[in-house]
């Protein structure tokens, strides 16, 4: 799938990430408790038209303490069913996954990807075949993103001037780059495809330009690139090329 290509839907964007589902799962429960909701009060409303629709008149003064009692509790009651079940589930999602470096850490085959935002475009760095960002080889793309099928992609993210929003919708993944600061996150592909990324934070005037590709290769398909990317950026290095060299060392320590 290209960016842009998705049909126009109501539905969330198609996922293709091995744990967007659950991002999903927390959605769709809201949506129905949310309309479990909706029906109650539109059920209620109909049944207190239809019983005092020929009642007088009379002047209204908050009711009975006994009512006011009842109302406040069902509204705790449901804020406390909707909002407290999307709090507790949200809260495992982050501890198990989202907060969860330990995946990347310890997978052996885990992509480390820097992150350079700018007005208006997305500067990716990956380490070349010596394994070690700020080398000759490092391998430098400009709103093209390329990672595995089926392995962790570890993010590191900054921004050289505003803050900006690192998005991937397909991948329920949205980070903020801040000047100053180094922010991170993870996903994993669950197939092969093409997909987009965006902005979602105004960084200014052409802040509809700032999109990119995210390319999911074939593990074999993803070395074969990196080894080649790797080979042309070392042949055509320039030390003198200051504004090509930004990077940072990585930080294994989440």
């Amino acid at each position: 799938m290209t960016p842009g290509a998705q049909a126009r839907t109501l539905a969330l964007p198609e996922n293709a990430s091995a744990h967007g589902h659950r991002i999903d799962a927390l959605m769709a429960s809201s949506h129905l408790l949310e309309a479990v909701l909706a029906a109650v009060m539109l059920g209620w409303l109909v049944l207190a038209v239809g019983r005092f629709r020929r009642a007088p008149p009379t002047a209204v003064d908050g009711g009975t303490r006994r009512s006011r009692l009842w109302v406040m509790g069902l509204a705790v009651v449901a804020v406390g069913v909707v909002d407290g079940t999307l709090f507790v589930r949200s809260l495992g999602y982050l501890d198990e996954v989202l907060w969860n470096f330990s995946t990347p850490v310890n997978h052996p085959d885990t992509v480390r990807l820097e992150l350079n935002a700018h007005q208006w475009a997305w500067e990716a760095r990956y380490a070349g075949e010596d394994g070690r960002f700020g080398t000759a080889d490092d391998v430098v793309t400009w709103n093209d993103v390329r990672v595995p099928v089926g392995v962790p992609v570890w993010v590191q993210l900054v921004s050289s001037d505003v803050v900006h929003g690192f998005a991937l919708p397909n991948f329920r993944v949205k980070l903020d780059a801040v000047p100053g600061r180094v922010n991170q996150t993870w996903f994993q592909a669950a197939r092969e495809g093409v997909w987009e990324v965006a902005c979602y934070q105004h960084c200014g005037t052409s802040h509809y330009k700032m999109r990119g590709e995210l390319t999911v290769l074939s593990p074999r398909g993803y070395a074969a690139w990196l080894r080649e990317a790797s080979r042309q950026a070392a042949q055509a290095y320039d030390a003198a090329d200051t504004a090509a060299h930004w990077g940072w060392a990585w930080r294994d320590a989440p």
